[in-house]
This record gives structure tokens, C-alpha cells and sequence, in this order.
């Protein structure tokens, strides 16, 4: 097909694509390494890659219909992304992310109905599908790399870590987790710190498990998980967090977000927001990733987040964007993945793998190449509610480094809030 050729002519410059198409052709696209061979099944799927390559080439995959002879998913992935880099690329892929765009807004319309059943979509799914591939407690968000020899637990933990510290948290504190996950990190926060924490997730499967969790500590009566939407929280909160849940949002409701977040936060409150962002402006969310794996999902920029919360009233204190943290996330996600990939598909099928496999890639090669990062974003309802300068994350990482003790937490709050 001309219009596939042509596609990929303008893409790929760097590196080699070989496509063999159904009668056993091939095309050479590039030059010099890597090199990748990818072969088409039939001319439908030819037809289809030309006209709307972000959803095709995924359904492609998981149907089987493309197939990866030299190298693998990822490869091939990868030397798109970092040919495309940015940019939209080919006219039609311009035309497909317009029209995304001026449609994003009845996409992402997410009533708690509807923010429930897209929930449910990914998160709800078994329990031993995550064991396989996630760390032991279960962290499903970008971890703090401090070096890539990092292994995924000791980033998990530093993700933690971090968080805590720009929580600036006190003993006795009342704290939000919204989208608690399997809650490793309200866990964490209450054990580390002295903490009460309360979290609120959409996900059954999540609840049940991160419930039975906090049933075998001695953390009772610090911790408890409930199945509810963050909108439908009341009370007041020393300090609020949220990890991975901005994301699920919509843009329709990012006002409707941060007025919550400022009612339930206390006057003399911390709140962290810790979501995936695009660094290059705002977009639409991919056709593919939209429609298998987080419908009504959608990774915003910096400038659709702080007008929001600056018409809420709430101050930004700090943001740190982390960039290639999630990307090396992402890989050691993929790479314990495909190391338990037969214990996957006795879960589910070859097209359910396939299909994971495929995200995990993509996500992985966008991370790296187009334009998406985390943003952590500290909010605060005074002024003067954070010590002026950043050094009091250092010194509670510091302090934290080993076995933690609430004591040395009390210690730490003491000395970064002058009290």
C-alpha cells in the first residue's frame, strides 16, 4: 500500500524498519541500526495501518495479524517513538490527534458511574495478574530512580520516601489517600510516621485487598480503606494525597478536583498530586490506550493543571517533574512480564498478553521519547505552610533511610516546620 509506505518513509529516518507485506515483500525504511523486520498478515490490516495507524498497529498486534520477526514489540515501538519524538508526525496522524482533541471533553465526561465502571476496566482485574509483574507491595505508579542500577523494589521504596517527605508529616496527622491502590502507601505513611490515614478507591478488587492488608498489622485502628469516590469524602484533612488517580480525572472536572481538594484540605494542610503529564502541551488521550486500557483516561499538561488550581485558591508550593523515572519503571514492569508471560496467558489468553505487551512498550518508548513525564505537584492553602527551602526532603530521606521510627518522623516535623 502506497499510503503505508509512504507513512513510514516519513517516520522512520533513524535506525532500519523492514516491513514484509502479505505476498512476501519487503520495503526498507531508514538506515543503519537498530534494525527491526516486522511482517503484515493480509491487505485489510495494510489498509487499516495506513489510514489510522495509533489504533491499528496495537489491534494488529494483538490480534496477530503484525508479527515482529527481528527484534521484538518494544523494538519496534522504540524506533517509532524515537523518530516521531514530539511531534504528530504524517498529516493523517495530525488529522486523527485533531480530531481526539476537539472530542476530548465528551470522552473523558466521568461521572462517578462511569469513573467506577472505567475503574473496574483495568484495575479490577485478577489478582494474580499484578503479583507478576508489580513488587511486592504492589506500587502500579512511576518509581524515584536515584540510579537505573536501581532495582524496582529499592525505587518503589524511594518513591515512597519521597512522597512522605514533601508531606511534611506530624504524628497524629489526619491524612487523604485518593486512589489508595492496594495501599502500600497509606501503610506506609501510617507506619513511617504516626499517621492516620484514610483511602478511597473506586476499585472492589483493590479495596478488598489493601482491607484484608491492614487487617494483619497492628495498624487497625490508623488505617482504613473505603470504597467511595474522593467527591463523595467529607471532613477536614491535615494532609492529602494522590498517586496515579489524577490521570482518570477528565478535563471536564479538573475544577471540580482541586474546589474538593481545598474543601477537605485544612487551612494549615499539604496536599501532593503525583499524575502522569505531557511535557509538550495538551493533547488527546491515544486511540488505543483509550479503548483497551484506560478508557476515560488522559495525561494532561502543566498549563491545563495550574489554572485550575490557581482559580481554586489553593497555592503550588513546589513541582518536581520526574522524566525518565516511569520509563525505567515501565521496563522492569515489561521485563518481569514477559519472564511470567505462560503464567499470564493460563490466566487469560495469547491476545490478553499480546495486548500487555503492547502497552507496557508503548508506554515504556513514549516515556522516553514522547514527551511524557510525572509532575508532583504540592499544594498548600497558606503561604507559610512549607519551610522555605527544599532542603527538608533531603534531611526526612535522611532520616528515613533505614528501618523507620515515628520518633525521628516527630523530630524531623519539629525541626522543618519550626515547632
Amino acid at each position: 500500500m502506497l499510503l503505508l509506505r509512504n507513512l513510514l518513509r516519513r517516520i522512520i529516518r533513524q535506525g532500519t524498519l523492514i516491513m514484509i507485506s502479505p505476498d512476501g515483500r519487503s520495503c526498507r525504511f531508514g538506515r543503519d541500526s537498530p534494525s527491526v523486520t516486522i511482517r503484515i498478515g493480509n491487505w485489510t490490516v495494510m489498509r487499516r495501518l495506513a489510514v489510522n495507524p495509533d489504533l491499528a498497529f496495537g489491534e494488529a498486534y494483538m490480534d496477530g495479524t503484525l508479527e515482529v520477526e527481528h527484534g521484538d514489540i518494544y523494538a519496534f515501538l522504540d524506533l517509532c517513538a524515537s523518530n516521531l519524538g514530539w511531534g504528530s508526525g504524517h498529516w493523517l496522524r495530525r488529522a486523527h490527534a485533531l480530531a481526539r482533541r476537539s472530542g476530548r471533553r465528551l470522552a473523558q465526561h466521568n461521572p462517578v458511574s462511569v469513573a467506577r465502571a472505567n475503574v473496574a476496566h483495568h484495575y479490577d482485574l485478577s489478582d494474580s495478574l499484578y503479583e507478576l509483574f508489580l513488587d511486592a507491595d504492589r506500587q502500579y505508579s512511576c518509581a524515584y530512580y536515584s540510579s537505573t542500577d536501581d532495582t524496582l523494589e529499592r525505587a518503589q521504596a524511594q518513591k515512597k520516601q519521597h512522597l512522605a517527605a514533601k508531606l511534611l508529616l506530624r504524628p497524629g496527622q489526619r491524612v487523604l489517600d485518593i486512589g489508595s491502590g492496594w495501599g502500600g502507601l497509606a501503610l506506609y505513611l501510617a507506619q513511617t510516621a504516626d499517621v492516620e490515614v484514610t483511602g478511597v478507591t473506586l476499585s472492589k478488587e483493590q479495596h478488598g485487598y489493601a482491607s484484608q492488608r491492614v487487617n494483619g498489622t497492628t495498624l487497625t485502628d490508623r488505617v482504613r480503606f473505603l470504597l467511595k469516590d474522593y467527591r463523595h469524602e467529607e471532613g477536614r484533612y491535615d494532609r492529602i494525597v494522590s498517586v496515579g488517580m489524577f490521570e482518570h480525572v477528565g478535563v471536564g472536572h479538573y475544577r471540580e478536583y482541586f474546589d474538593k481538594i481545598r474543601e477537605l484540605l485544612a487551612d494549615d494542610g499539604v496536599a501532593l498530586i503525583h499524575t502522569i503529564g505531557c511535557a509538550d502541551g495538551p493533547g488527546a488521550a491515544h486511540a488505543w490506550v483509550r479503548k483497551y486500557i484506560f478508557p476515560g483516561g488522559y495525561t494532561p499538561a502543566l498549563s491545563e493543571i495550574v489554572p485550575v488550581i490557581e482559580r481554586a485558591g489553593l497555592y503550588i508550593t513546589d513541582i518536581e517533574v520526574l522524566r525518565l523515572h516511569y520509563a525505567e519503571t515501565l521496563k522492569a514492569w515489561r521485563q518481569r512480564f514477559m519472564a511470567n508471560r505462560n503464567h499470564v496467558a493460563a490466566l487469560y489468553d495469547e491476545r490478553f498478553c499480546r495486548m500487555w505487551e503492547f502497552y507496557l512498550a508503548g508506554c515504556e518508548a513514549g516515556f522516553r521519547h514522547s514527551g511524557l513525564v510525572v509532575f508532583q505537584i504540592q499544594l498548600s492553602n497558606q503561604v507559610n505552610t512549607v519551610p522555605l527551602t527544599r532542603d527538608y526532603i533531603r534531611e526526612w530521606e535522611r532520616m528515613t533511610d533505614t528501618t523507620p521510627q515515628p520518633r525521628a518522623s516527630k523530630e524531623y516535623a519539629e525541626s522543618a516546620c519550626g515547632r
